[in-house]
Formats: C-alpha cells, sequence, structure tokens
C-alpha cells in the first residue's frame, strides 16, 4: 500500500507548474520566452500532397484574457532553451514529443505589462497528448487546423513562427520526393548497365 501513496506522490508532484520569476532568464531587460507549436498530421503521417491541409496544431487558451495561442511561458536560468520550451509545453498544453529546430526569435511587447520580451519557438512534433497535466483547470487546448490557428491566433509573432513552420514542413516533404525520385533514377540507372 505504501508504494501506491509514493506512486501518486510523485504523480502530484510531477503536475504542478513552475511558479514565480526568480528564476527568469533576462538580457538587456527582457524577459526570455519560450515554448513550442506542437503539431500532427491528421493521417498520421506527412505523405500527403498539401502540408497545410494534413497538419493540425495545438492552441490553448490564454490564461489572462480571451483568445487562443501556442503554449510559452519563461525561460528559467536551470534550463536549456529546448528544456524550458518542453516544460513550458508540457504544464500549458499537457503534450510531450519531439522538439525539432527553433523556428525563430521575435520581439514582442507584453499585453499586460507592457515592456519588451524575446521570444522563441520551436516546432513540437506530439508523440503523447496526456489527459492530466499541470494548467489541466486553467486552460482549454483544441486541435486545429492551420488556417483556424491563423485566424484565432491573437500574437503577430506567434503566426509568423506559424507560417515559417509550415513552409519548413513543406520544404522538407518536397525534398523527401526529390530524394525518393532521384533514388529510383539512381537504382534504374544501374539495372540497365
Amino acid at each position: 500500500m505504501a508504494t501506491a501513496l509514493v506512486s501518486q506522490e510523485n504523480v502530484v508532484a510531477s503536475l504542478v507548474s513552475r511558479t514565480g520569476r526568480h528564476l527568469q532568464r533576462y538580457d538587456k531587460g527582457r524577459r526570455q520566452v519560450v515554448g513550442c507549436i506542437p503539431y500532427r498530421y491528421k493521417n498520421g503521417s506527412s505523405n500527403t500532397s498539401e502540408v497545410e491541409d494534413e497538419l493540425e496544431v495545438l492552441v490553448i487558451s490564454s490564461q489572462k484574457g480571451k483568445g487562443m495561442l501556442f503554449p510559452k511561458g519563461g525561460w528559467e536560468s536551470d534550463e536549456t532553451i529546448k528544456q524550458g520550451a518542453l516544460r513550458e509545453t508540457y504544464e500549458e498544453a499537457g503534450v510531450k514529443g519531439n522538439v525539432e529546430h527553433q523556428l525563430g526569435h521575435w520581439t514582442f511587447q507584453s499585453r499586460t505589462h507592457g515592456t519588451d520580451y524575446d521570444g522563441y519557438l520551436f516546432p513540437l512534433h506530439v508523440k503523447e497528448v496526456l489527459d492530466f497535466w499541470p494548467e489541466k483547470n486553467n486552460r482549454q487546448r483544441k486541435w486545429m487546423s492551420v488556417e483556424e490557428a491563423r485566424e484565432c491566433c491573437q500574437r503577430g509573432w506567434m503566426k509568423e513562427a506559424l507560417d515559417v513552420l509550415v513552409d519548413r514542413l513543406a520544404g522538407r516533404q518536397q525534398l523527401g520526393e526529390e530524394e525518393m525520385g532521384s533514388c529510383s533514377l539512381s537504382y534504374q540507372g544501374k539495372s540497365n548497365l
């Protein structure tokens, strides 16, 4: 019985979001903010003619107002930039997956504090959607198409990051198709010898 209680305590401890700003990173007075654009493919595969038609992204409700956005929050001094992005995405959206190469860096103004922040977003190819996560009772999450996300996301810098993601995934798909074509041409060439 004691084992079950310890196990439950560990689960509860992992369901608590970090709070406070004592570990927050700042650069030239600007708070450093990191997050992810969680994505998946509707059919589970990226082998489609149009990436944007098959791509779904996960948005969450804003904690301090109306509207939807991608999970993000303060990058803390005891973590790497990718660890911070993963942590924020887990805490706010309840998903886990593979963090990919940074989409970019944006400077934006906080709507509540009127100060400039530096924002960094990463793609997160989602592998696991959790039933329980730290901010489950504070936020709604919703999978939607790229077009729906563009319409509902109120932050311009996040829309720009979404466009970078779509372009990158479309380029990756095109590269994959070109490689397949050259492989079959290469193979074809050898068979004629």
